[in-house]
């Protein structure tokens, strides 16, 4: 587990929590920042980068488990504020403990994921964990843990609040406005094995069927021994709910999959830590 926080920020002033995040970076004389393309890692990227003393190298694994947008965000703030952007594959896909997909998945990924970045740069590793990010199972802090990677964030007291108070506050519209995004392994309910066809077929439907929502809307296709579901927060009106399920349908025909049906998003609902899962609400049409 991250160590607690050195120094409480001053609360909501964007500055006071960029002074403090800065205390933490400047111990080092360069970082090694992994960014998947979410918006925690860019934003310490973008801080640490730009304002920090250290000499930053910025690394983005790509992976079918990684949404080709966030590899294409990754690549065009490196070319706008003028990173040093090493892509890498991690190598997880190779790696049967991963795609078996067990309940310490994450543990395997960042495993994989911190050991190449070690070897690509030799450099102390900085990962966007924050302190919200404590209160969920992560068994990835255990493999950050045994390669010495740093939490600026956590280090620093700040949560996941502060971080879009960060991005509002140096105008990075884009990244102040994604919702998480973790990573698309994460829809594949525990205990399927983790294969590229599915993830391929995960973001192609979340990208067609988030353009017939809201910019803000929570979107998820999660696979499951049931069949797919398909996740959104907020659910549409009736109306909405039966065109959204409409084109749900069509695609899973198209690609010879099971359609479970349409029901409200519940965080990390494909994860069975627990066999006592109370199910989400559906939506009725």
């Amino acid at each position: 587990m991250p160590e607690a926080p050195r120094i409480q920020p001053a609360a909501g002033d964007p500055s006071a929590l960029r002074q403090t995040l800065l205390a933490e970076l400047d111990r080092h004389e360069g970082l090694a920042v992994a960014v998947s393309g979410g918006v925690d890692s860019m934003t310490l990227a973008f801080v640490a980068h730009r304002f920090s003393k250290a000499a930053v190298t910025v690394v983005h694994a790509v992976s079918p488990a990684v949404p080709a947008a966030a590899t294409a965000r990754v690549r065009a703030y490196a070319r706008s504020h003028g990173w040093r952007l090493i892509c890498l594959e991690s190598g997880e896909m190779a790696d049967p403990a991963y795609r078996a997909n067990p309940v310490d998945r994450c543990y395997h990924c960042k495993s994989h994921l911190y050991a190449s970045i070690g070897a690509a740069t030799g450099l102390p590793i900085a990962s966007g964990t924050n302190l919200d990010d404590l209160r969920d199972f992560r068994p990835g802090l255990e493999a950050a843990r045994s390669f010495a990677v740093i939490h600026p964030f956590v280090e620093a007291g700040l949560g996941k609040s502060d971080i879009y108070a960060l991005a509002r506050h140096h105008r990075l519209a884009d990244l102040a406005a994604l919702p998480a995004q973790p990573c698309l392994a994460s829809r594949i309910e525990t205990g399927i094995a983790v294969d590229a066809d599915d993830l391929r077929f995960i973001e192609a439907v979340e990208g067609e069927l988030q353009g017939h929502l809201p910019a803000a809307a929570t979107l998820r296709c999660r696979i499951t021994v049931r069949g797919v579901f398909i996740e959104c927060a907020p659910l549409p009106d009736a109306a909405g709910c039966r065109r959204l399920e409409d084109r749900a349908k069509r695609l899973c025909a198209a690609a010879g999959r099971p359609f479970a049906g349409l029901r409200s998003y519940r965080r990390g609902s494909a994860f069975l830590r627990d066999a006592a899962v109370v199910p989400p609400q559906v939506c009725r049409l």
